[in-house]
């Protein structure tokens, strides 16, 4: 499932690497935190430095910022942390989109709104651990009264992973916080709980590793059944990388539009930035720091580059496109593999886009309008349901497919609570249908490439195996030269499974197929 973008979960007031597609069902690295991507010196960087080494562009104006006071974040910023901890824990609602709605309502500092965003999302990423540490010196926390029992949750938080805040401001706000909510008559029980932790927390008998899944589920806040399967698919050891690893959030993945730039003169544009920019571990790909809300830039909207997660660029490239082809993005809202696709054929040939939703269908169209792509064809259709008069007459079929997204949960973290093994099983029959129905748009000796943003091997290679089994007209298919020999190696005869922690890119999987016969 496309990447390219992500509005839906994606980590604000950090420039993330970005995709543009929402994970099937519902869906994150905060400021801090996070080790750095990748092994010094590994990619290739150029141009005026920034400050750091393997980095170009102009130097921030000015002197740094001084450290802040260990006081700084208000009662304010906790508040609406506390509200959209909530909305996403109590309302099922998205943590990016909750954060950026309730931010525009509030009367936030850019410390606050960074302070805010930590604490939801760093709640969110070790929620699991927190639980657990909090069960040692609280006793049935589930029979708690819910905004209480939240307020402990985001204040264990701060004891246990925000080390600049004072033990005792942490203890103040939430109580505070509880007495703000109404409910003075518990106050007590907030103020009692986190000075027990205070005192305790370096007596918490954490599990350990031969504890096998326990030890994966509390300390990477994975939940159990997930646990058991990555360890299943992959052993523990592996399954430990895949859970541990966390994004190094402090940038967002650009790419030139390929009608009108090369990666020489995107460069030369890019010189002219105040950005940190280095290049990507992908062809084309281009990480950015210090851009402040990068989707206003002049350039941006003047259509001269786009926001595009890298294995959502690996998945288009490994299309292989050429001008004058016929080629179907099956789900393709908002549009980030469709433009891709577009810019490759140099506006020869069609890209026929389609998504079930009209108002994700507007998003393909608006793509296409900012980037000057003449060759795209939006339209508003079920790709699970068959149009007979297109069998056979693509070049090329894309399917991104509805998934998990647990290929990103590193990134974004609310999205490892919303996925069962049941919403999974539905989601593999899904995917199964499609493939089924989108094959048949497939000319003989054209190409399917399959793709999702999982790490579940029965989204994936499980899926493409049974796939084959059932349609002997298809064969697995090399990745195209074009794509870096460091992907190709780990293609196997099911397809290629990128993973974070060993790739430096999202998590994703890619099979490219033949039609045979």
């Amino acid at each position: 499932m496309d990447k390219d973008n992500h509005q839906q979960g994606k980590k604000p007031y950090t420039a993330a690497r970005t995709g543009d597609k929402k994970p099937y069902g519902k869906p994150a690295g905060k400021p801090g935190d996070r080790k750095p991507y990748g092994k010094p010196g590994e990619r290739k960087s150029f141009g005026r430095p920034a400050g750091k080494p393997g980095s170009f562009g102009r130097k921030p104006m000015g002197k740094p910022a001084p450290k802040p006071a260990a006081d700084m974040p208000s009662t304010l910023s906790r508040k609406v942390a506390l509200e959209i901890f909530q909305d996403v824990v109590r309302k099922d609602a998205y943590a990016g989109l909750s954060l950026d709605d309730r931010m525009k309502n509030a009367n936030l500092s850019q410390l606050d709104k960074r302070f805010c965003a930590s604490i939801v999302y760093r709640t969110l990423e070790n929620l699991i651990r927190i639980d657990y540490a909090l069960s040692f010196f609280l006793k049935d926390a589930d029979s708690l009264e819910p905004t209480v029992r939240d307020i402990l949750r985001i204040s264990a938080c701060q004891l246990l992973f925000h080390d600049r805040i004072p033990a005792s401001a942490v203890v103040d706000e939430a109580v505070k916080l509880t007495r703000g909510a109404g409910l003075e008559g518990l106050t007590g029980l907030t103020n009692a709980v986190l000075r027990s932790m205070i005192r305790g927390k370096d007596e918490i008998k954490w599990p350990q590793k031969e504890e096998g899944v326990k030890y994966l589920s509390v300390m990477y806040s994975v939940p159990e059944w997930l646990a058991q399967r990555l360890s299943d698919a992959y052993g523990p050891e592996l399954a430990e990388a895949i859970c541990a690893y966390r994004t190094e959030s402090h940038y967002t993945t650009i790419r030139p539009n390929l009608t009108a730039y090369t990666d020489e003169a995107f460069e030369a544009l890019l010189q002219k930035k105040v950005w940190e920019v280095e290049k990507g571990a992908v062809a084309h790909a281009y990480r950015v720091r210090l851009a402040s809300e990068i989707a206003r830039d002049a350039d941006y909207m003047a259509g001269h580059f786009s926001i595009q997660g890298e294995s959502s660029m690996l998945a288009a490239q490994a299309v292989n496109v050429k001008p004058g082809m016929q080629v179907l993005d099956c789900c393709a809202a908002p549009g980030g593999k469709t433009a891709y696709l577009a810019e490759s054929m140099n506006g020869a040939g069609r890209v026929y886009a389609w998504d079930v939703h009209e108002h994700r269908v507007t998003l393909i169209r608006a793509t296409a309008h900012r980037l000057h792509l003449e060759n795209v064809r939006p339209v508003v259709r079920d790709a699970a349901v068959l149009k007979e008069d297109l069998v056979g007459t693509m070049d090329a079929v894309l399917l991104d497919a509805p998934c998990s997204g647990l290929g990103v949960m590193d990134n974004k973290p609310d999205i490892k609570y919303r996925a069962t093994p049941e919403s999974v099983k539905e989601l593999t029959e899904i995917q199964e249908k499609l493939l089924d129905t989108c094959c048949q748009y497939v000319k003989r000796n054209g190409t399917l490439v399959y793709s999702t943003c999982s790490v579940l091997p029965e989204e994936n290679g499980e899926q493409v195996k049974r796939f084959l089994e059932k349609h002997p007209e298809f064969a697995i298919s090399p990745l195209p030269e074009t794509i870096d020999e460091k992907f190709r190696k780990e293609y196997t005869d099911t397809g290629l499974q990128l993973l974070p922690h060993r790739d430096s890119v999202e998590g994703f999987f890619i099979a490219r197929m033949r039609r045979i016969k």
